[in-house]
């Protein structure tokens, strides 16, 4: 049986099923691990086109990205809502939900 890389498998998990990526996503910000997002960030570039792909896009440099990806990366909002809008994706700021007593 022939084994392939972890990322390699999200990436195509999340091409073939885009609310579970979204979902992943937005279950990573509500706990806000910045090593996890830039995680799935990375599997994101790979499902988009791979980080050559997303950089052109993003209008950065593939090194930049591959940097800002990494698990000691540390994105500006300006290079985050690039590498979003490249793959189709935005931020978006929402209330937290209050519980009732």
């Amino acid at each position: 049986m022939k084994t392939r890389p972890h990322d390699d498998a999200m990436a195509e998990l999340y091409r073939d099923d885009p609310e579970l990526a979204l979902a992943a996503l937005n279950a990573i910000l509500a706990d806000g691990d910045q090593g996890e997002l830039l995680a799935v960030l990375r599997q994101f570039a790979q499902a988009f086109g791979g980080v050559q792909e997303v950089a052109r896009r993003a209008a950065l440099n593939p090194t930049q990205l591959y940097r800002t990806l990494s698990p000691q990366g540390n994105p500006a909002l300006s290079s985050l809502t690039a590498i979003l809008k490249a793959m189709g994706l935005r931020l978006e700021i929402r209330p937290l939900a209050h519980a009732t007593s």
